[in-house]
C-alpha cells in the first residue's frame, strides 16, 4: 500500500464513521479462535481477492483502498491534492460505498477559512443543495462530513470536477477547490464490489 495512502487513512479514519478499529485481542485462555479455525469459518481477509489482508488500486485520479482483519473490511475510495513546493497535502477527500449508488465520507480541508461560513458543492457548475458545516478541525485539517445520495452520485459518475466554495477567514473572499472526478465512477463501483458481504 502507498504510504500516502495510508497516511491519509490513519489520520482520517478517527474522524471517519465508517472506520472501525479492528484489533482482535485473544487472552490466553481464549478456546473459541481454535475451534472457529477448525469449523474453516471464512474471515473479512479470505474476501479481499487473492486472501489479501490489504488492496490498493487506482482509477484515474482516484484510490480505491481496502484494509481487512479476521473481523472487519473496510474499503473507501480517496483523492489526494499536494502542495507541488512543500509535499505538503493541499486537501483529502475519503468515502465509502456498499452500493455503488451513494457515498459517505470526510472531506478534510486546509486551514485559514472562514469556519462559521461553511462549504457549497458543485459539479461542472451545477450546485448541489445546501451548504455543509465543518465539524473540527485536526492536525490533518478542517473536517466536514460529506453525503452523497442516489440522486447526487450520478452527477459525480457523468462530471469532470466537484468544485469546493468556501471562504477565506482572513480577507473573506471566496476561495474554490477542484477536484477531478477522473476515474470516479469506476473507483465509486470498485469500492461497492469489494464492500459487498
Amino acid at each position: 500500500m502507498n504510504i500516502r495512502h495510508a497516511y491519509l487513512g490513519l489520520l482520517l479514519g478517527a474522524a471517519l464513521v465508517i472506520w472501525q478499529p479492528a484489533i482482535a485481542a485473544q487472552g490466553k485462555g481464549d478456546k473459541s479462535a481454535p475451534a472457529a479455525a477448525d469449523n474453516n469459518v471464512v474471515t473479512s481477509a479470505s474476501l479481499l481477492p487473492g486472501g489479501a489482508s490489504a488492496l490498493s488500486e487506482t482509477h484515474g485520479d482516484w484510490t480505491v483502498n481496502c484494509q481487512a482483519t479476521v473481523t472487519t473490511k473496510t474499503c473507501t475510495l480517496s483523492h489526494q491534492q499536494f502542495n507541488k513546493q512543500s509535499g505538503q497535502r493541499l486537501l483529502a477527500i475519503e468515502l465509502a460505498s456498499k452500493t455503488g449508488q451513494d457515498a459517505m465520507g470526510m472531506l478534510a480541508l486546509p486551514f485559514g477559512l472562514a469556519l462559521a461560513k461553511g462549504i457549497t458543492l458543485e459539479v461542472d457548475d451545477e450546485k448541489l443543495e445546501g451548504s455543509l458545516e465543518f465539524n473540527t478541525c485536526q492536525a490533518v485539517g478542517c473536517l466536514v462530513s460529506v453525503t452523497f445520495t442516489a440522486d447526487t452520485t450520478p452527477l459525480l459518475q457523468n462530471g469532470s470536477t466537484l468544485k469546493i466554495n468556501a471562504t477565506a477567514a482572513d480577507t473573506a473572499q471566496p476561495i474554490a477547490f477542484t477536484i477531478s472526478l477522473n476515474g470516479f465512477a469506476g473507483a465509486l463501483a470498485r469500492t461497492a464490489e469489494l464492500s459487498a458481504d
